[in-house]
């Protein structure tokens, strides 16, 4: 009877075009589309612009600094702030740096001065890329100026540089080797594609079901039918997640496959557990649509709670509970660790812990939520 269930709900699904479109063909295109506007990891070029109110040789070095620096472009060189901030306002540039007038004058003395930086924080990386840029091209110049007046105290170049910086400072990225946007968070929206999908194709299929009344399993609801069904769901959520985390990551050149023992753990358990958390959800629904409303309009809302995208402490005590009634809190958090950081399965023991819980839970409120269907049908 378990496998006869296991069947039937295949063949359901592949005779639903709807279903069968959002449970295969959706995470394919998901898998090309969503990271497309990631493909290039490093932001280069990012428009900027000086005002220049000094006018001096000073400035006119931290200008050429800026253009010959490989993440600006330097679009705009004026004396006037307010033109600089119409550039800013109107989109034309990401980043302004702002050379006061005196500035020169200022460091000759020996006296402490100041360049100021300012960005666009409509838009993130682009923002990021600006002020780190412009904050690159002053200490650079900075530094000259500092190593200059120690040279003049001390025998040799190189000691002046060893009396700069005492202590060698060589900063490697170790998980996201190329410090890119696309390889933090496409990862972990993999696994939430995968959960929603699962989900959304799971309440289609029953609010058809209870619908046109046509339930694939024949005779009385008992435990196989409920566990062969289960297994058909969990067995589309491990087809996704292999395509993801085994081609996609691979084809789009992500970090993967850190601790793969520990990732072929972690995937049953987390397949089962949005399968029993999806027919839990969807024996609640009646129509075909209303399951499909509703997860589209919490999907951004259950990635913010997985803590990859807003950092758990900002949230609410409240939720940072609730999250882990949700599949995907655990699920993003334990692949990523164990595909992108090489974790330990003992290093995500809290994750296991949680997905555990959350499928014995579902499990015994979906047995009973099924043998209640059972008396009402």
């Amino acid at each position: 009877m378990m496998w006869t269930s296991f069947l039937a709900t295949w063949r359901a699904m592949l005779m639903d075009k709807g279903a069968l479109t959002l449970l295969f063909v959706g995470g394919v295109l998901y898998s090309f589309f969503y990271p497309l506007p990631y493909t290039k990891e490093i932001v280069q070029r990012v428009p900027v612009a000086v005002v220049d109110q000094d006018r001096s040789s000073m400035s006119r070095q931290m200008t050429r600094f800026a253009m010959a620096h490989p993440a600006l472009q330097v679009v705009a060189v004026t004396p006037e702030l307010h033109a600089a901030q119409d550039l800013l306002w109107r989109g034309d540039v990401m980043g302004v740096l702002i050379i006061p007038e005196g500035l020169q004058t200022k460091v000759l003395a020996g006296r402490a001065a100041q360049a100021q930086v300012a960005g666009n924080g409509l838009y993130l990386m682009l923002n990021k890329v600006a002020l780190n840029g412009l904050a690159e091209v002053v200490g650079t110049v900075s530094a000259g100026i500092e190593l200059k007046r120690l040279a003049a105290a001390t025998p040799s170049n190189y000691q002046a540089s060893g009396q700069r910086a005492p202590i060698a400072f060589d900063a490697v990225p170790l998980f996201n080797v190329k410090e890119g946007y696309g390889a933090y968070v496409v990862p972990g929206v993999a696994t939430l594609i995968v959960q929603q999908t699962l989900l959304i194709g799971m309440t289609m299929l029953f609010g058809t079901w209870y619908q046109r009344k046509t339930f694939p399993l024949p005779g009385p609801r008992t435990a196989r039918g409920y566990l062969g069904m289960l297994l058909a769901f969990a067995s589309v959520a491990f087809l996704n997640c292999c395509y993801f985390f085994g081609f996609v990551f691979w084809f789009q050149d992500y970090p993967r496959g850190g601790n793969f023992a520990g990732l072929l753990l972690l995937l049953p358990l987390f397949s089962l557990t949005v399968a029993a958390f999806g027919m839990l959800l969807a024996m609640l629904f009646r129509t075909r649509e209303r399951g499909t409303q509703l997860m589209i309009a919490t999907s951004m809302p259950v990635l913010f709670l997985a803590g990859l995208t807003w950092p758990v402490s900002s949230m609410p005590v409240v939720l940072q509970w609730l999250r882990w009634l949700l599949p995907s809190t655990a699920g993003i958090q334990g692949f990523v660790a164990l595909n992108q950081m090489g974790a330990s399965v003992y290093e995500i023991r809290h994750e296991v812990a949680g997905l555990l819980g959350l499928l014995a839970a579902c499990l015994a409120l979906g047995w009973r939520r099924w043998r209640m269907e059972e008396k009402t049908s």
